[in-house]
């Protein structure tokens, strides 16, 4: 088994089939979601991207060959444009700006996502940084390929579920995949146990971002 295939057994079978059933996730494709659900989304995940893509970037100055280092590198600068682009056409659907995208503030669930994120990609190996980025790449890709097949009704979600569920974004995992196995192959046993308990924790996170969006969740004082 790979190691990659070795994590999401262990660390993220179990909750994508939570993902792939969440109620934000059906109404996407049946475009009932409320937009107000969505755009609370929308603009978390501008700041998620902001702080994933100095996480990437933590992650190509450990990696330990050049190739890694610029694909890292490469990807940093993506995740700041997919926030620049494509946010900044769904924000206009929504009626918002960037602006309102600074005075909503990063929510309790994203706050603590990516705080994770940036402790292990800026304190753990690089093993453990390319684990704890991992789910991110990864369970987006599948919840686009599984959108995809569905599409939505709503234009504005289509739009969405597009992007993710592209070849080119599927190229982008399979690459970062080639690379976690890679590492499996050089990771001792405590090494692994780290990695696998920081894809679990960061694979929850997930689940809970939808969740947070779901609930329009804030902090609670």
């Amino acid at each position: 088994m790979t190691f990659s295939a070795d994590l999401w057994e262990h660390g993220a079978a179990k909750v994508y089939e939570e993902i792939v059933r969440h109620p934000f996730i059906t109404g996407l494709t049946d475009g009932t979601l409320p937009h107000a659900k969505f755009r609370y989304f929308v603009i978390q995940d501008s700041h998620y991207l902001r702080a994933y893509s100095r996480a990437l970037a933590l992650v190509a100055a450990r990696a330990t060959d050049e190739d890694a280092v610029s694909m890292f590198c490469r990807h940093a600068a993506e995740a700041i444009d997919v926030e620049r682009e494509l946010h900044a056409s769904l924000l206009g659907s929504l009626g918002l700006t960037s602006a309102d995208v600074d005075t909503a503030g990063s929510g309790p669930t994203t706050t603590a996502y990516m705080s994770y994120l940036t402790a292990v990609c800026a304190t753990g190996t690089y093993a453990e940084a390319v684990a704890a980025v991992l789910p991110c790449y990864w369970i987006y890709r599948d919840v686009g390929r599984a959108l995809l097949e569905r599409s939505s009704p709503d234009p504005l979600y289509a739009q969405w579920i597009a992007t993710y569920g592209s070849p080119e974004f599927d190229a982008v995992v399979e690459s970062v995949l080639g690379v976690t196995n890679r590492l499996g192959t050089e990771v001792g046993p405590a090494e692994r146990d780290r990695c696998l308990r920081h894809f679990s924790t960061t694979t929850r996170y997930e689940w809970m971002f939808w969740d947070a969006a779901y609930h329009e969740l804030e902090w609670p004082v």
